[in-house]
């Protein structure tokens, strides 16, 4: 973990960006922040995940303090992810995210509607 650590950024803002970023790590925050989660349910949640990259970004948001991983005693072995304090932290972050990608996709359909209407020639 302390190389993990160890290589992020020291600049603020970089450093979250290393942190969260990543083609799951902000889906699997989402899906953390309503409770504990088996990695079968969030392979279920985010279907174009392979298993592989979802253990991945886990076990690197569990080195970053964001994820907990709870190994159960029992057998079959059972194993729950959840959100901690840390990771909870970023709820306010990720919802920003969501708005401003909603936001997004509706300027570029209005470009896109701007676009497709007949432009007048300049004579």
């Amino acid at each position: 973990m302390a190389q993990l650590i160890k290589d992020l950024p020291e600049l603020p803002a970089e450093r979250a960006l290393k942190v969260i970023g990543g083609r799951w790590k902000v889906v699997i925050l989402y899906y953390l922040f309503e409770g504990p989660k088996r990695l079968s349910e969030l392979r279920r949640l985010a279907p174009l995940a392979s298993q592989k990259v979802l253990v991945q970004q886990l076990r690197e948001m569990e080195e970053h303090g964001i994820v907990h991983r709870e190994v159960f005693a029992q057998v079959p072995p059972r194993v729950d992810y959840t959100a901690t304090p840390l990771g909870l932290s970023l709820k306010p972050i990720v919802a920003a995210l969501c708005e401003w990608g909603r936001h997004h996709a509706t300027e570029l359909d209005a470009l896109d509607r701007h676009e497709e209407k007949p432009q007048a020639c300049v004579r």
